[in-house]
């Protein structure tokens, strides 16, 4: 593997929301920039999704800088039209796009940083982690009791019910996940929810309007992490447009947490048990940095960092849940967070480069990253 011989000024891990909207500022600080993605198109994580999966935030509260999102204001776009939507936005704005370019490692050198990955190593004076918050599906150690005859599917594999065996399912998972599919199973079998912690719930729409139109004129999107409300609205995770009632309503019988699992049956918390053969891992996602090698960044596996600057100077995360508020990795709410790291950007290049940074007409040309994304 060779490196370019002129460094990139930033290279950009992750072609999704964050890592598409870091990519915009850049290219209007005129950097000379790379974005690489894992995948093998723009989109993926959202198309790897289940298929009636659609956003809680309306079309109006849903566009990256410098496009609006391309469907009515008010609906609730799906999976496909996000995909289509990032893929779009790449081409739109001419972003250099490097796809099937997952980095494996990321180390700091004497101008900057080296990225490693299985195909190349490219060379950058600043990096953007925006690998996303859905890296690598959590289950729990219980789940190896169970026999091999029940179906256990964690919900990024979860696709639609049709796509399951027939038989009662037990959904394990309190957060919106695990309810939305509760919900859907429902409609064809006999579903069992597991909820280990109850979380406050609001509903989609209020008074009228929609959830999101509250929040944002209310100023709890932008509730800092660091501030006392901001820490307590971390504390737990908020339901939107469903509730314990809703789903009893639509057939669904909620259990307590799941304390063990042997064999076909499963056991809560309150003692009681039953006999499943589908069983939904609703229970989220871990963080995976193991890839990133550079001293003073990362704690017991948690990124260190104040709004996404880290203490290696030039090194930047973004998207990461509650990195500054709410909204920091929602899809129409990321611009925030991507300005602010952009400024940074900005400012670390202009004290390494005589004060000076490159003009968008002036900027050594990014067109000339291979693998740019196309619609």
């Amino acid at each position: 593997m060779t490196a370019p011989a002129e460094p990139y000024d930033v290279v950009v891990v992750g072609g999704g929301q964050a890592g598409l909207a870091a990519a915009w500022h850049l290219r209007q600080l005129g950097m000379r920039f790379l974005v690489l993605e894992a995948a093998g198109q723009l989109g993926h994580v959202w198309q790897a999704r289940w298929d009636s999966l659609r956003l809680f935030t309306p079309a109006e509260h849903d566009a990256l800088p410098g496009l609006p999102f391309p469907a009515p204001a008010g609906s609730y776009p799906g999976k496909e039209a996000v995909a289509e939507y990032l893929r779009a936005y790449a081409a739109a704005f001419d972003l250099p796009v490097e796809l099937n370019a997952r980095v494996t490692g990321l180390q700091r050198t004497e101008g900057g940083f080296r990225l490693d990955t299985t195909e190349r190593t490219y060379t950058a004076r600043q990096v953007v982690v925006a690998t996303g918050p859905f890296q690598t599906p959590s289950v729990p150690p219980l789940a190896a009791g169970l026999d091999a005859s029940v179906t256990q599917v964690h919900s990024a594999g979860y696709r639609s019910p049709d796509a399951l065996p027939e038989g009662p399912a037990l959904v394990v998972g309190g957060g919106n996940s695990g309810f939305q599919i509760a919900e859907e199973l429902a409609g064809t079998r006999r579903v069992e929810l597991s909820v280990g912690t109850t979380h406050p719930a609001l509903p989609q729409r209020l008074l009228g309007r929609d959830l999101f139109w509250w929040l944002t004129r209310s100023g709890l999107m932008r509730v800092p992490a660091d501030s006392r409300l901001g820490r307590r609205m971390q504390a737990q995770e908020t339901l939107i447009g469903t509730s314990r009632r809703g789903l009893q309503r639509a057939g669904v019988r909620i259990r307590p947490r799941l304390v063990d699992a042997a064999g076909h049956t499963l056991r809560f918390a309150d003692g009681t048990s039953l006999e499943a053969s589908v069983v939904v891992w609703a229970t989220g996602y871990r963080f995976d940095h193991s890839w990133i090698d550079v001293p003073g960044v990362l704690r017991d596996g948690r990124v260190l960092h104040t709004r996404g600057t880290t203490g290696a100077p030039g090194l930047y995360f973004l998207g990461l849940p509650w990195q500054h508020t709410r909204g920091s990795a929602l899809l129409g709410f990321v611009a925030g967070d991507a300005a602010c790291i952009a400024a940074h950007v900005a400012r670390t290049a202009a004290a390494t480069n005589d004060g000076q940074v490159p003009s968008p007409r002036s900027a050594p040309d990014a067109q000339a990253a291979p693998g740019r994304a196309r619609k």
